[in-house]
């Protein structure tokens, strides 16, 4: 069971209908990907054990792994007119021409999570590096983020990235967004301004997302990532109650006692009144037993039994 006190900061993407499930990919696929993405590398991404889903919420950046590399990037970017441009926006523009996408491939990608690198992320198709182009920001802000969905694998060898040794990740999808553009997309209720909106849906996002060590490896990690970006509702309704003078006291993840065959987990949203002190609980019921977590139920009224 996990559980976050309610506190303040920030946000959202959007819809809840492009990811289909998928089946558990062969551990063989996390080598296959580090060998397109990384040959020299292709020894030491072998996976041990089935892999484990992913679905973590930070920021991805690139490292150099080795000084070749990083003296090819020298001789491409100064190849490039990078009058006038900062040091981000140089990197940015040298790695999104279709010549230097050969360097996108040598670069690691590392993903960190509360300020901690956590994972280094590999493409599980090899066209897909365009995503990781995508997270480099030209201009980067604090709200910047990235959600990464895949498959974790081994631990990298001290080879791969420069000694950085942290779990391969092999990605299939990324999203990069930024907090506070899409936070104002977020439907809100008729009677609630934008101007009270958007700090109430901030803090219970930073509730999600800042869940004790939520680095989007468990059902419940995964589950709680999930709503945070992908289901507007549970917004509006913590809008809802602040408005009936209720402030967000907790943020539980259980096992739901439904699931069977599939792994289905309850996250449950505790709500106190600031002057009766009565708690109204409502939960919305989350599918984790795929890549791809989806909603199983919408959010409803909860009862403790």
């Amino acid at each position: 069971m996990e559980r976050a006190h309610a506190n303040g900061s920030t946000i959202v993407l959007a819809s809840d209908h492009d990811g289909e499930s998928q089946a558990p990919v062969p551990t063989s696929a996390i080598g296959e990907a580090s060998a397109q993405t990384c040959p020299t590398c292709a020894a030491n991404a072998k996976a041990v054990g089935p892999p484990a889903w992913i679905y973590a919420i930070g920021n991805v950046e690139p490292r150099f792994p080795r000084i070749s590399v990083e003296k090819e990037f020298a001789q491409a970017l100064a190849r490039e007119k990078a009058t006038d441009l900062t040091d981000r926006q140089a990197l940015h523009a040298a790695l999104s021409k279709g010549e230097n996408r050969y360097l996108v491939r040598q670069l690691c990608w590392v993903m960190t999570i509360s300020g901690l690198e956590t994972y280094l992320l590999m493409p599980r198709d090899p066209a897909d590096t365009a995503l990781l182009v995508d997270t480099l920001r030209p201009t980067p802000e604090p709200s910047d983020l990235d959600c990464v969905i895949g498959a974790r694998g081994p631990i990298a060898s001290p080879e791969m990235c420069n000694g950085l040794m942290v779990p391969i990740v092999v990605f299939d999808k990324i999203y990069s967004f930024d907090r506070d553009t899409l936070i104002k997309a977020i439907p809100r209720p008729e009677k609630v301004s934008a101007k009270e909106f958007e700090p109430k849906a901030a803090e219970v996002f930073h509730s999600l997302t800042q869940m004790r060590e939520n680095a989007g490896a468990t059902d419940a990690d995964r589950a709680v990532n999930y709503l945070a970006v992908r289901y507007p509702r549970i917004y509006e309704a913590a809008a809802e109650a602040f408005g009936k003078n209720q402030s967000l006291s907790a943020i539980d993840v259980r096992p739901s006692t439904l699931s069977g065959t599939r792994k289905l987990v309850d996250v449950i949203f505790s709500f106190r009144h600031r002057e009766t002190d009565v708690i109204e609980k409502q939960a919305a019921r989350v599918d984790v037993n795929d890549e791809f977590p989806f909603l199983a139920k919408p959010l409803s009224m909860y009862y403790d039994f």
